[in-house]
């Protein structure tokens, strides 16, 4: 694997560290402005949301330079939004900052996965995303629980100021790693746009909404779950987070590996097996060692989806695979912010605090239905090759 793979996985690395590690600093922050909970939970809420607006508008701002030079200036935005959350006078600035460092977030991952995907030969182009989304998987298991640690022993405003200086790293790595790729030839937003004709592209962003959804649906409420009806202690928390993280962190290169050998069959496997692992969540959620072995298999399952999910779409979208790539970051977010609502009104219809975990079997069955009529309607219309059912040494072959 290149050198450039591990500049592209720092970024991701910072990228994930402050998504996250919002959560277990909302009551200090909330504390520290005077604001309730709820509203200290529109710096969750904001970042998502600017996620999914940023990918695509921060991409097609970006269709007019190298694909280098813009991870260097995304790099450049997630570092001031950083510093900003880190010295934000009111609560208005420190969620200016929050969204501000989110609009960097979809396009990095985006524009980064189809730079990785191009440094390494086609057959193994998902082993590439998903070394650069290994540092998304490591923030969960190092970066989350650090920065919840300083914030707390030093204040929240460290963990801010120590995520911009990651991101310092990353835009050094970048500039000294990554080759300087030219602009792909024709790249327009116009062109970048047809791929949202193919409905194999839009079936692919489907799955990954309600895939990465189930995923969501059960991590948003772990910490009322595991306290409230698997009796754990708050504090052991990070530590089931922690497992969750070592979870995505496996499934992750499980995922990158076999996604480059057989794509569709690993869909169906994890997003099958997902389904049923959340549907028995219900049940191991009353055991403190199955509900452990659940949130690790969580993890597992649900990120083993995503090397295959973001190849699918790079496939599908051959040609013109940029903007389609960073969509299909802010539908991962859509996903996200769906299924935590929902789990949400499950609680809330006083369905009990392992109700979301129905929510969350029902949206991977869903997205495991798509992958199974995407498949049907591939093999209906003949001359259509992908990555799939291309030969392993093949490049894969522009798709109409």
């Amino acid at each position: 694997m290149p050198l450039a793979l591990i500049a592209l996985a720092i970024g991701a690395f910072g990228i994930g560290t402050t998504e996250f590690v919002i959560m277990g600093l909302l009551p200090r922050i909330a504390d520290d402005y005077g604001v309730s909970i709820p509203s200290a939970g529109l710096l969750v809420t904001g970042y998502a949301l600017g996620v999914v607006v940023g990918a695509p508008l921060m991409t097609a701002l970006g269709t007019r330079i190298s694909r280098k030079t813009m991870l260097m200036l995304l790099m450049g935005l997630f570092t001031a939004g950083n510093l900003l959350s880190a010295f934000a006078p009111s609560f208005p600035v420190m969620l200016a900052g929050r969204i501000v460092t989110s609009l960097a977030h979809g396009a990095f991952f985006g524009i980064g996965s189809v730079v990785a995907a191009d440094l390494v030969a086609p057959q193994k182009k998902a082993g590439a995303i998903a070394t650069m989304f290994t540092g998304l998987t490591v923030a969960n298991i190092v970066g989350v629980p650090l920065g919840t640690f300083v914030g707390q022993a030093v204040g929240w405003r460290a963990t801010f100021a120590g995520v911009a200086a990651l991101g310092v790293l990353g835009l050094l790595g970048i500039a000294r790693l990554v080759p300087a790729m030219p602009r792909a030839e024709g790249a327009h937003l116009r062109r970048e746009l047809t791929a949202f004709r193919n409905p194999q592209v839009l079936l692919a962003m489907a799955m990954t909404v309600l895939g990465f959804g189930g995923v969501f649906a059960a991590i948003t409420y772990i910490a009322p779950m595991m306290t409230n009806v698997t009796g754990y202690a708050e504090g052991s928390v990070t530590w089931l987070l922690v497992l969750f993280g070592v979870g995505m962190f496996l499934g992750n290169l499980l995922g990158g590996r076999y996604a480059d050998r057989k794509l569709m069959p690993m869909l169906y496997t994890t997003l099958g097996g997902l389904a049923v692992v959340l549907a028995l969540f219900t049940l191991t959620a009353h055991n403190k060692v199955a509900a452990a072995v659940t949130v690790l298999l969580v993890g597992a399952l649900g990120f083993a989806t995503v090397p295959p999910l973001q190849k699918r779409v790079l496939d599908q979208a051959h040609g013109a695979p940029t903007l389609a790539s960073a969509v299909n970051i802010g539908a991962f977010n859509l996903g996200n912010a769906l299924a935590a609502w929902l789990g949400g009104m499950v609680i809330a219809g006083g369905l009990g605090y392992t109700a979301p975990n129905w929510v969350g079997a029902v949206l991977a069955g869903s997205a495991l239905l798509l992958a199974l009529w995407s498949a049907a309607l591939e093999r209906r219309t003949p001359g259509q090759v992908t990555a799939a059912a291309a030969p392993a040494a093949a490049p894969v072959p522009a798709h109409h």
